[in-house]
């Protein structure tokens, strides 16, 4: 029986092209050698640096010849076909390759353009199975197709139908292959709003990047020293008792340039990957499609069907700022967040209006939670309380042992008031709710987060209760699931509550076990 579309969706089917051994695009002569190039630059480096005065040139020239030959040789071993039922792709020459994947077992993919791709007019496809989340090896991709063909391809490999597939291709690398009909316009969930980019200081990715660059800096600590700073100046000082106000100016100095630094790298890391950002849903219903990047285009498809819930990423800083982050909890797709991002961070009333129009249901993304009672409030106080506690008492060692002023220590005596305000944020926050299609869970404060699970997609549950909780009668009731991170946990719920949850989110599943 033909599966029955809404009426307002079109019933012109996506074909997928039928296509003969073929190799890819002849223009990846100029990408693959470059490719090869960058692999191999820390060799070639050192053979320039070694060679430079020894007069054989011709080791330099060889050293160049290897990776561009071994990209050469990639392009001619490389070829792949389409048929009615899977598609074949095969590489290497000793060893020798062949990977096959179903056209009814494609859940995702990808369409990437680097920016020597998009110079060339190509694109890199991967397709994303039942089976991803392998080595890098058993990775389908196609690298590269030119873009008009990639993206038709990527359709019709998502919108397929039961249709017979188009005539085969003569196979030649001369002759066109055949491409699906183009649809109607998608359906333009979100786009990019540039107003976005003042959140991205708050996300912790630029801190990452300032960090490394500090660190380089740091290197050349010493002879920033001897440069900028007079070594008997510093002996005056250290007479005179200055270094109590020097010590803290540096430090000021130091955390503001890292606060800066982070800013920067951040507002830049999100233009860069944010740029022309837009989700849309194509007219038939069936998949959802990403597009971004600046300098490298990424496109990314995944079917709607595949699609088993959604993750809110609320850490602290955005939440005071009134933003969040949106994943999609999908099955078939290799990596993280970045290849099922539905929605960059935003104002998070936009990721509110994109979750509900992705799972038709706006309820999980704004029911209130069940929290989880006096035993799990006890354990965040004491946790947080505990760890606030070891700063003071290396401080207190530090002023013993090297007598510094007792005074420098007790800024660490703050340690005791931002844990408890911690403590008393992570458990309001932690929580679950159960709505009629999905299991809802949120925790954490610094690196919060709500995840709405399809309780159609729960294929098991793990109880798990360390030494602890077991005194408080607390258990982790973790659903598992064979989408995104395979495992969702609801932290600390009352034992008994944990078993009536899972009952009740798929009945029969834990039946056997209640008795």
């Amino acid at each position: 029986m033909s599966e029955q579309l809404p009426p307002s969706y079109p019933a012109t089917p996506a074909v997928v092209p039928e296509i003969a051994w073929r190799r890819l695009d002849r223009r990846m002569l100029l990408v693959h050698p470059v490719v090869e190039l960058v692999k191999f630059l820390p060799f070639l480096i050192g053979i320039f640096v070694l060679g430079s005065g020894g007069g054989q040139a011709w080791w330099q020239v060889f050293g160049v010849a290897i990776p561009v030959a071994l990209g050469i040789v990639r392009y001619f071993t490389t070829t792949y076909r389409i048929t009615a039922t899977q598609v074949e792709l095969q590489r290497g020459l000793l060893g020798r390759k062949v990977l096959t994947t179903r056209l009814d077992r494609v859940r995702a993919v990808e369409v990437t353009s680097t920016l020597a791709h998009r110079v060339l007019g190509l694109a890199k496809v991967e397709i994303g199975t039942a089976a991803a989340g392998g080595q890098n090896d058993d990775k389908f991709v196609l690298d590269g197709l030119p873009i008009p063909e990639a993206r038709q391809l990527r359709a019709a490999l998502l919108h397929r139908t039961g249709a017979t597939p188009a005539p085969a291709s003569t196979g030649t690398q001369d002759t066109p292959s055949a491409t699906a009909p183009a649809g109607p316009e998608d359906v333009v969930l979100l786009s990019f709003d540039r107003r976005w980019v003042r959140y991205a200081p708050l996300t912790s990715s630029g801190s990452v990047i300032a960090a490394g660059v500090l660190a380089v800096l740091g290197q050349f600590g010493d002879q920033f020293f001897e440069v900028w700073i007079d070594t008997e100046q510093m002996q005056d000082w250290a007479e005179n008792g200055s270094l109590h106000v020097v010590i803290p100016i540096v430090v000021a100095i130091f955390v503001v340039g890292f606060l800066v630094l982070g800013a920067i790298f951040s507002v830049l890391g999100y233009l860069v990957t944010n740029w022309d950002f837009s989700l849309a849903r194509d007219t038939r219903g069936r998949s959802f499609h990403v597009r971004r990047g600046l300098f490298t285009s990424t496109e990314t498809s995944l079917e709607r069907q595949r699609v088993r819930g959604l993750e809110v990423s609320e850490p602290l800083g955005l939440r005071l700022a009134g933003a969040a982050k949106l994943t999609a909890i999908a099955t078939g797709v290799s990596g993280e967040g970045s290849r099922t991002m539905l929605a960059p961070v935003a104002p998070r009333t936009v990721i509110d209006e994109v979750g509900a129009s992705v799972i038709d249901a706006p309820e999980p993304l704004h029911a209130t939670l069940v929290q989880h009672g006096p035993a799990a409030r006890r354990r965040r106080y004491t946790r947080a309380l505990t760890g606030a506690a070891v700063l003071p008492v290396l401080a207190t060692a530090v002023v013993v042992v090297f007598d510094i002023p007792w005074w420098t220590a007790l800024p660490t005596l703050l340690t005791f008031p931002i844990g408890a305000l911690l403590a008393a944020d992570r458990y309001r926050r932690l929580g679950h709710a159960l709505e009629p299609d999905y299991l809802v869970v949120r925790q954490g404060s610094v690196r919060g987060r709500r995840e709405i699970l399809q309780r159609t997609g729960i294929i098991g549950w793990n109880i798990q209760q360390s030494w602890f909780q077991r005194r408080s009668g607390l258990v982790t009731l973790v659903a598992t699931t064979a989408a995104g991170h395979q495992a969702y946990a609801a932290l600390d719920v009352p034992e008994s509550l944990a078993i009536a949850l899972a009952d009740e989110a798929v009945p029969g599943l834990v039946s056997p076990f209640l008795a």
